[in-house]
């Protein structure tokens, strides 16, 4: 009986060391296979009746440390997240040139400028005011083609998200499916470490796209959920999706298995699809928008010079741009002084009409003043100018100014200043640069102006989470009350607007700007806007220059003057003499004041508004270019610095989880050689345990 009992514990050793050098062959064969994750022979004592009976194969297992493989995870998700972001970020600042060659972007305004300098010096050159002009239109012409560039990145972006939402939706299901796969194989004591290997490499590469968490689930397997703990995958898998529209965040959206429940926005906090909503969401946005407000502050201020200068001879008419606004608005607020010249075509002064906002009032030649209110202006203006003389304002806001044939208009506009700009600047009727649509929003209203939207009207607003995710969507309706101050008390309301997340608040320059409460670092979009101010006017959004879409369209919306372009001749070089006597020269020909002061225009003080990773700063346009100019370098630099950063935690983090998990050629053959030894033996005991049985046989 003890014969039988030692050949059968000789067996049980001969086959654990069997299995293990299985184990170790399969561990050496893959030494080179990446994330492999070598694996152990458990073994223990069989005792029967508290007699020792040879030893029993209880399973084969990875060696795996959770916490190494967190934070290679994590350091995994991290380093995918600044790569990505670092990548086009670096495609986005590309767009700009080479801040050391004459191509970059914020020399060509520099260029515009010295043309407008040359040009100062010798006003009759067609061919330097042809040069002016091209100048400006390679500024605006390159502004464009980098905004188009910037939102063409941010398709690209979209087109990369649904790309990898489509992989990770993939992984999931795997994932599942060796859930069951590896529950089984441990169910019925069999290796189970092949299958728990691939689902790790399914798991590194998920974690490399999005944060996830990794619980080991009793039964064998792991349940992946987010960041915020919503199951993914486990019993069965969550299908995910990209949700965006061109005018709102996107988000993931996730819907349970089996689509058993509802679907539910998710939190990602790593991974590259991290990094590609950062840069569609937030990154790329910001910088179209502060492209947008840098371009339209440095025309504004060529405007302003234009406005304040005039051509020889001056033109019969002048016309302004759609300021949106009726003429009773249009007007309030106005305060200073200003002059409107009629000249010949020689330049001599014909009639000066001075205007005075304070007052309300305007004299005509230094004669008695006549009082106007700003629904009479107009009318008021028409008689002051005399015999052909007009001025105009029409539904969309544009005001024009005109007088008889042979005579020309001139305009001084002295102290005059509504919302940072003065008169024939503020309607733009002798604008350089002409836009198409709206593209600075200080629009002068007050609290107590009238706002000019139908009773009626909706706007619909989507209130979002910083990293994306939907809150609510608000709908606004247009108050019956006709102020600004009703219509804010309505976008403010709890019940009726956006109160509970937000407030919108009106500056003293009429721009409307909307601050977050709940969340604190929420935002706002516009989805949908059916108002109109007045007959065909302008919507909220464009207005006020609400939501993404309307912000970063302003880069592609201007061009110079087309009645410049076809005659440069009418280009304003020189400056009107108000303060001349009647018949006596006030405008000259080869007069260069006025191109020396558009050329000054980047040396003027402005305030621009808060824009990608500025704040509301007063400061020249060209400090504006130099900083927005080093801002993109800024964030570049930053983002390739964090990516470095975080390939070195994850190099790190990798080698550490590999020096534990992975296959140490020298450690194997140290084990295999001790399995070898214990084959041996247990081989020998057999041996012999077959030999005394061979005597005990011839024996009997």
């Amino acid at each position: 009986m003890s014969l039988t009992v030692t050949l059968k514990t000789a067996t049980s050793g001969l086959l654990a060391a069997q299995t293990g050098m299985r184990a170790i062959s399969d561990n050496i064969s893959n030494v080179n296979t990446a994330g492999y994750t070598r694996k152990t022979v458990d073994q223990r004592p069989v005792v029967v009746n508290g007699t020792g009976m040879g030893v029993e194969v209880t399973g084969i297992k990875r060696v795996t440390d959770q916490y190494l493989q967190l934070a290679s995870l994590t350091a995994s998700s991290e380093s995918a997240r600044w790569d990505v972001f670092s990548q086009y970020l670096d495609n986005a600042q590309a767009l700009f040139g080479d801040p050391s060659s004459e191509g970059f972007f914020f020399n060509r305004l520099d260029a515009a400028y010295g043309a407008f300098a040359a040009s100062a010096d010798d006003p009759s050159s067609t061919l330097l005011r042809n040069q002016a002009l091209g100048y400006v239109e390679d500024f605006l012409s390159e502004t464009g083609r980098i905004n188009t560039q910037i939102k063409e990145l941010a398709k690209t972006v979209d087109v990369r998200v649904s790309a990898d939402i489509e992989r990770a939706n993939a992984l999931l299901a795997q994932i599942n499916t060796l859930n069951s796969d590896i529950s089984r194989a441990l169910l019925i004591e069999q290796d189970s470490s092949g299958s728990e290997n691939i689902q790790a490499g399914l798991i590194d590469e998920l974690s490399a796209m999005m944060s996830v968490q990794v619980i080991p689930r009793p039964q064998g397997g792991v349940t992946i959920r987010s960041a915020e703990g919503v199951k993914l995958s486990g019993d069965g898998s969550a299908t995910l999706s990209y949700e965006r529209t061109d005018s709102t965040k996107g988000y993931i959206l996730a819907t349970p298995a089996g689509g058993l429940g509802s679907p539910q926005a998710i939190q990602i906090n790593a991974g590259g699809i991290r990094g590609m909503l950062d840069l569609r969401n937030t990154e790329l946005p910001a910088l179209s928008d502060q492209l947008g407000e840098f371009v339209s502050r440095a025309v504004d201020k060529l405007n302003a010079a234009h406005n304040a200068a005039t051509p020889v001879p001056a033109p019969q008419t002048l016309t302004g741009r759609d300021t949106g606004l009726d003429i009773a608005t249009a007007l309030g607020g106005f305060t200073g002084t200003t002059t409107v010249t009629v000249q010949s075509a020689s330049g001599n002064l014909q009639r000066t009409v001075a205007i005075n906002f304070d007052t309300g009032s305007l004299s005509v030649n230094a004669g008695a003043p006549v009082l106007f209110t700003p629904a009479t202006f107009v009318t008021v203006l028409t008689t002051a100018l005399g015999p052909g003389g007009s001025a105009t304002f029409n539904a969309n806001g544009a005001l024009s100014i005109g007088t008889a044939a042979g005579n020309g208009i001139a305009i001084d506009e002295g102290t005059s200043m509504k919302a940072g700009r003065a008169f024939s600047h503020y309607f733009g009727l002798n604008d350089l640069v002409k836009a198409q649509g709206y593209t600075t929003y200080e629009t002068g209203l007050t609290s107590a102006s009238n706002h000019g939207f139908t009773a009626g009207q909706t706007i619909q607003f989507a209130i979002a989470q910083g990293d994306g995710r939907p809150v609510r969507n608000v709908t606004v309706t247009v108050p019956a009350g006709a102020t600004m101050a009703s219509l804010l008390a309505e976008l403010n309301g709890t019940t009726t607007g956006v109160g509970l997340f937000g407030q919108f608040a009106l500056a003293a320059n009429g721009v409307l700007k909307y601050t977050p409460t709940q969340p604190a670092d929420g935002t706002i979009s516009v989805v949908q806007d059916t108002t109109s101010r007045g007959v065909g006017g302008p919507s909220m959004s464009q207005l006020f220059g609400l939501g993404v879409l309307e912000r970063n369209a302003r880069a592609n919306r201007f061009s110079v003057n087309s009645t410049l372009v076809n005659d440069p001749t009418k280009l304003a070089l020189g400056k009107v003499d108000a303060t001349v006597g009647i018949g006596a020269l006030s405008i000259r020909p080869g007069d260069g004041r006025g191109a020396l002061a558009i050329s000054n225009a980047g040396d003027v003080d402005t305030t621009f508004q808060p824009a990608g990773s500025l704040g509301q700063v007063t400061m020249t346009v060209a400090r504006y270019a130099a900083e927005f100019g080093g801002s993109i370098g800024r964030e570049a630099n930053a983002a390739e610095m964090r990516k470095t950063s975080a390939d070195a935690v994850r190099t790190e983090a990798t080698a550490r989880r590999q020096a534990v998990e992975g296959v140490n050629l020298d450690e194997e053959l140290v084990r295999l050689t001790s399995y070898q030894q214990a084959f041996n033996a247990s081989a020998r005991m057999i041996q012999a345990a077959s030999d005394l049985f061979e005597v005990l046989v011839k024996m009997v």
